[in-house]
């Protein structure tokens, strides 16, 4: 059973078509990544999902329910005011959860991705890795059934961008929630995904598909394979395809 769907989107904006006609099924548990050039989209049909915009035309299918889908953006939209426990706990209050109970649960998100002891920092407190690891603390929160990634490590060094991305794979596997995953990297998006879907030039449409094989969360040495670079030549193939003319 799909937990959320695309079904012929077109998205329309006053300076012409962004997206579509564009269509997507996510499966409960699975991991979908996005790639495509700038401007075709990507953000788009994640806003789709997310229930943040509606399409101009075609339909959109979402199973989570109320507060069991999080999103976490290119940046990390952190409240400057509130140290990184009361950032993580900002869902559950808007939710009607009691103080105590949030603090305590932000704790346990907090120490999930590895940020136990910097309860009490500030944002400015910060780096750009921490700062992310405090952004998915609130995203994973709630427990959330859908986990939708917008380029989120997109202005962090590479050697950050890789203990995240096998941090957010450790933590998918603790509870399996279906996640949609952009980004502008071919091999981020083979590592990280079990179905990599590559979109055209924008209006964005879907140029070809690769199922990528493999466990996860990824054995280590997973990216010095035949098999990933195989995967990694086939996405980047689709790419130039889509970008034709």
């Amino acid at each position: 059973m799909s937990t959320a769907a695309l079904r012929d989107v077109e998205v329309d904006y006053p300076r012409g078509r962004a997206l579509g006609p564009f269509s997507l099924a996510l499966e409960a548990g699975e991991i979908v990544a996005l790639v495509g050039p700038s401007g075709c989209g990507k953000s788009t049909a994640m806003r789709l999902l997310a229930g943040l915009e509606a399409p101009s035309r075609g339909a959109v299918a979402r199973t989570p329910g109320r507060g069991e889908t999080a999103v976490v953006f290119q940046a990390p939209t952190l409240a400057p005011w509130l140290t990184a426990r009361g950032n993580a706990a900002l869902p559950l209050e808007l939710a009607g959860v009691a103080r105590a109970q949030a603090a305590a649960q932000a704790d346990a998100a907090l120490a999930r991705v590895g940020l136990a002891g910097a309860e009490g920092a500030r944002p400015a407190q910060l780096s750009g890795g921490m700062a992310m690891r405090v952004s998915l603390a609130r995203a994973l929160v709630t427990a959330p059934k859908l986990l939708l990634l917008d380029e989120p490590f997109a202005a962090l060094d590479e050697i950050t961008r890789r203990a995240l991305a096998d941090d957010v794979l450790s933590l998918w596997a603790d509870s399996r929630p279906a996640i949609v995953f952009v980004t502008h990297n071919v091999e981020e998006a083979v590592y990280m995904a079990s179905r990599v879907v590559v979109m055209t030039t924008g209006p964005g449409r879907i140029a070809g598909e690769v199922a990528v094989e493999g466990p996860l969360p990824r054995p280590d040495g997973f990216r010095t394979t035949e098999r990933f670079r195989a995967q990694v030549e086939a996405v980047s193939r689709l790419l130039v395809e889509g970008m034709a003319p």
